[in-house]
Order: C-alpha cells, then sequence, then structure tokens
C-alpha cells in the first residue's frame, strides 16, 4: 500500500495555494528525476471567491471583465491545468494531488478516472447518483438529460507523471457566481451541489472531507 500523507489547508487564497502546490510539485519531480522517493501528498482546502482559466481554456468563457470581477470580490488566474473555466469559492471543497503515478502504476487516463471514482463514490454513499463524461472530465448528474449539471470539475497537470492540480467539488457552494462564466465552456449544461442536490440541505465539510481522505487511500490502492 503506497503511503498518502493528507494536509488540510483550510480556507486558503488560490495563489498561495498554487505556490505551495508547485513548490510540493517541484520537489517531487526533482526527487523522481534523481531516482528517489516521492512523497504522495493530498491537500485539502477551500479558495475565496476566485474564477481559473486553464491553459487551453477560452477567456470568452468568461461573461463580465476583469474589472467587474474585482468589484464583486472575485480573483482571476489564468493557469497552467488542463481544462477551461471554473469557480473556487467558499464551500467548495478543493482538492490537490501531487501524486507521483508510477508509484500507483497507472497512467493519467486511469488517475483521472479515479478522482471521478472517489466522487461517484461518495456522492452515491449520500443517495445522489452520478457520472463521468465520456469525453470530458468531472463529475455529472442527468448527463444524457435536459437538466444535465455538473457537481465536481476535474482539472490536472503533469510533468514525467507527477501530478498537480486536481479537483473542485460543489459541497456547500454559493452556486450564483458560476452565473459569472460558461462554467468548463459549456453553454447548455449547469451545476449543482451537494446541498442542493439533498432535501436535508447543508452538509457538513469536515465530513465530506474526511469521507474523500478515506475513498482516495482505498481507490488507490
Amino acid at each position: 500500500m503506497q503511503k498518502i500523507i493528507t494536509e488540510d489547508l483550510g480556507l486558503i487564497s488560490y495563489a498561495e495555494a498554487w505556490e505551495y502546490q508547485q513548490k510540493l510539485f517541484d520537489e517531487a519531480l526533482t526527487k523522481k528525476i534523481a531516482g528517489e522517493e516521492v512523497q504522495n501528498k493530498l491537500l485539502f482546502c477551500e479558495h475565496p471567491h476566485v474564477i481559473t482559466l486553464g491553459k487551453s481554456g477560452h477567456e470568452n468563457n468568461l461573461l463580465l471583465t476583469k474589472e467587474k470581477l474585482i468589484e464583486k470580490g472575485v480573483e482571476y488566474f489564468h493557469i497552467d491545468r488542463g481544462g477551461d473555466i471554473t469557480y473556487h469559492g467558499p464551500g467548495q471543497l478543493v482538492v490537490y494531488p501531487i501524486f507521483d503515478l508510477n508509484s500507483f502504476d497507472i497512467g493519467l487516463k486511469k488517475y483521472i478516472h479515479r478522482l471521478e471514482k472517489v466522487i461517484i463514490q461518495l456522492l452515491a454513499e449520500h443517495g445522489i447518483h452520478s457520472e463521468r463524461m465520456e469525453k470530458g472530465t468531472g463529475v455529472w448528474l442527468d448527463l444524457d438529460g435536459p437538466n444535465a449539471r455538473k457537481i465536481c470539475a476535474i482539472g490536472v497537470r503533469s510533468s514525467r507523471f507527477v501530478t498537480m492540480h486536481g479537483l473542485a467539488l460543489n459541497v456547500n457552494t454559493d452556486l450564483s457566481y458560476f452565473s459569472l462564466m460558461n462554467p468548463c465552456g459549456f453553454i447548455e449544461k449547469g451545476v449543482t451541489s451537494i446541498e442542493k442536490e439533498l432535501t436535508n440541505g447543508s452538509i457538513d465539510m469536515d465530513t465530506i472531507k474526511n469521507r474523500v481522505n478515506e475513498l482516495f487511500i482505498e481507490i488507490f490502492n
């Protein structure tokens, strides 16, 4: 069994978390190139309001100017992960695995599938049926229906099979912020959260964090 070291960063600015991720990523990459063992780390956090655009994303999916974003207290970053545009904010669980995929004997495609499996299984335990998109990433509800909606976004970067960035699960998220953009580049699909899908309302974030951590350990080993 591969050891996974978990760290909860709490509510942290996107820039600070990105810098910390990059530091861990660079250290892991240096160790791997030197033939040394890489410690697999799992970072949990929430961010203040921020919109991020992936390296292959389209800025026209942002529906207002950056000046208007600032007025609304929303930061904006163009970053080096895959995927298009997404929102992070309080009530959303963001998970950044700094993993050496070789230690799990998997490639990037299987890694993405395992990230999705963690969330699909978590949601199933709360009575929410979800699925992955065949030609995309993330976790969806009613994907083939008229009310298709995304509950978890996934965007990663890897080098020599060392990963950074990760997933963002809407738990008790204020979904109104997604109206500032076309989420993940989709115009005709919506977004949702665990809170919105459950009849009993909001759910404890620590409960979700603990179970996601357990599922990472189970599914990646």
